[in-house]
């Protein structure tokens, strides 16, 4: 890391991070709005930032939105900083911490979207207990999202993609916005590349992209995960 972008989380990253109220009385209730300076029309959030390509841009397209931004690596939370700096953002928050920190944070049908890209597969069978997709992620997932909310999930690990449509089916949460496999193959119309697509796209792999939107129920019982 260079002695700039150490700066910038220095200096910049306290304006713009999240503090948790872990107390567990208040777990589950919190408001993305008091996180703001202001209220937005609406809530969403990113879960792996990476560089913060996306999370940038969307922020940039939808300004009457709140983004949340979750990202441990603090490369990638330096790498945003230095763009909430250049383009002037202020609608944009950040945990330097697993996702499902502002997930069980996060009262109910508060978020409009929620955007997982190119997570870690885990490739290792023994690993994949590890995968972010699993029964009580969707579970979760599905209980901050707003009626009819988004849910965005995109790889380039094609047994990643079959495994997270098992669990998707299987979950009865969410249904699949495409009307055929070839929509699955296209970035949705608001879509900013990221470093990690173009990669994949230099070494040949293609990447799923599952649009998701929320119905309603409950998580449906399996056995495994």
């Amino acid at each position: 890391m260079s002695g700039r972008q150490r700066n910038y989380l220095d200096e910049h990253l306290p304006q713009w991070k999240i503090n948790i109220d872990k107390a567990p009385q208040n777990l589950g209730g919190q408001n993305p709005a008091d996180w703001f300076d202001k209220d937005y029309q609406d809530y969403a959030l990113e879960i792996g930032f990476g560089g913060g390509e996306h999370l940038l841009g969307q922020a940039r397209r939808n300004p009457q939105c709140g983004f949340i931004g979750c990202e441990p690596f603090p490369l990638g939370v330096a790498k945003l900083l230095r763009g909430i700096a250049q383009y002037d953002l202020t609608n944009i928050r950040i945990h330097c911490g697993d996702g499902r920190d502002i997930i069980d944070a996060l009262a109910d049908k508060t978020l409009c979207n929620l955007y997982l890209l190119y997570p870690d597969p885990w490739h290792k069978k023994k690993h994949h207990k590890r995968r972010f997709i699993n029964t009580e992620n969707l579970a979760a997932i599905h209980r901050v999202l707003t009626p009819r909310g988004g849910f965005l999930f995109a790889s380039d690990i094609v047994p990643y993609v079959d495994w997270t449509l098992i669990h998707i089916r299987a979950s009865g949460l969410f249904r699949l916005v495409a009307q055929s496999v070839e929509d699955w193959q296209a970035p949705p119309s608001q879509w900013f590349s990221t470093r990690y697509e173009e990669k994949a796209q230099r070494e040949g792999r293609s990447t799923t992209y599952l649009r998701l939107q929320k119905l309603g129920g409950t998580i449906r019982k399996t056995g495994k995960k």
